[in-house]
């Protein structure tokens, strides 16, 4: 659960332990101070897919990420604004994040239109046009009214032509000074003095453009830096060599935060190498699919073999998932029960906060890399890429 916090700035972190490059600190906002490296977990539409806010306040969940793109769209910002604020809104009293949108420029690829504007997409629910630029996305998430908000990018995806990414990475600089324009001239509630504004690192994966992108980002000052642009479909050691070049050149006393990632395992990783914060749907996503986390890797709780099975998910892993057995939850999952989706879902939250306890505990004992060592060891991860892409 997260600390009452005595701030004066919308966010700030205070960086307590270092082992190798893995990193222990404390995010504050003005919602409540987490400790990290810390896991947020993906609110959409302002909702986690089957789990109330009184429950992830239960098992100690720290922040919230809603998305810009879709919150826009329904119930849409300005309604939002006039219940007070996410917060409100939602009745979730902790830290809250919302993305840009610029990860819909990627993942909506079909149905949107880059220009040096922004981009026009044609939104999935009844086809009408909805155009984000710098300044709108911004004045969206002002609306919203979350904690730390993210400036405008353009995600490409990992296979793109360098040529391509070049573009994406000249558009993102752009973006983010007019971003940070218009954050800076944000007043009153809800403005920049209440909000902290993250840029965004992109350059797929050429170290040279990751290196510019961060060398342009850091000219503005901001409150947290986010390498985003990853988890696209490259590998894993793709992407730790692009974290090996990037994260060092971060200001080590601002937040590292690494977006759209991932599995436990990416967790480590990315931890290794000095990341501080991180989001994924994977654990409410691969929940409702039957998948639960654990230190020896994921469980297809569907499967015969657990139909009988008198286990709960993880011995290791408190939660309300606990009191029932293995052969409870298969049942439930076979037979179509809601609750079924959102037990998984409230173990694999769980999951991710305590392997994130863990890892800030390892750091600050100085036993990281033994930590690491034997998670990589044990954690075997058969879930493939196209199971997770295929899963709504």
């Amino acid at each position: 659960m997260v600390s009452p916090s005595l701030v004066a700035d919308p966010v700030s972190f205070t960086l307590e332990a270092t082992d190798g490059l893995a990193r222990a600190g404390t995010l504050h906002t003005l919602h409540g101070s987490v400790p990290t490296p810390c896991f947020m977990a993906v609110a959409t539409g302002g909702a986690l897919k089957g789990v109330t806010v009184q429950q992830a306040e239960g098992f100690g969940q720290g922040v919230l990420l809603g998305n810009t793109y879709h919150l826009a769209l329904r119930p849409g910002a300005e309604l939002v604004q006039a219940m007070g604020g996410l917060h409100t809104f939602t009745g979730w009293r902790g830290p809250m994040l919302t993305d840009s949108g610029g990860y819909q420029v990627f993942s909506l690829a079909k149905q949107r239109t880059i220009t040096e504007e922004g981009v026009r997409f044609r939104n999935h629910l009844d086809g009408g046009l909805l155009m984000l630029s710098p300044e709108e996305s911004i004045r969206i998430q002002r609306n919203l009214g979350a904690d730390i908000i993210m400036a405008f990018d353009e995600c490409p995806p990992s296979d793109a032509p360098r040529a391509e990414v070049e573009a994406a990475v000249g558009r993102t600089a752009r973006w983010l000074a007019r971003s940070v324009a218009a954050w800076r001239q944000a007043e009153g509630p809800g403005g920049h003095t209440q909000q902290a504004l993250y840029a965004i690192v992109q350059g797929g994966l050429h170290v040279d453009l990751r290196q510019a992108s961060a060398q342009d980002a850091l000219s503005h000052d901001l409150p947290g830096y986010a390498v985003g642009g990853l988890a696209v479909g490259e590998g894993l050691a793709e992407r730790n060599l692009v974290l090996d070049a990037t994260v060092p050149l971060l200001p080590p006393d601002k937040p590292r935060y690494l977006m759209g990632v991932g599995t436990p395992l990416d967790l480590v990783e990315a931890v290794a190498r000095g990341i501080d914060q991180f989001d994924c749907v994977l654990p409410t996503r691969m929940g409702r699919h039957g998948i639960a986390y654990t230190d020896h890797g994921p469980l297809r709780i569907k499967r015969a073999e657990h139909a009988l099975d008198p286990r709960p998910l993880d011995s290791d892993t408190p939660s309300q998932a606990s009191r029932v057995s293995r052969a409870y939850i298969h049942h439930l999952l076979k037979t179509g029960e809601m609750v079924g989706g959102q037990l998984m879902s409230i173990h694999n939250l769980a999951y991710y906060r305590r392997l994130m306890a863990r890892m800030r505990g390892a750091i600050r004992a100085g036993r990281f890399a033994e930590f690491a060592d034997r998670f990589r060891a044990t954690f075997r991860d058969d879930v493939g890429a196209a199971e997770i892409a295929d899963a709504p």
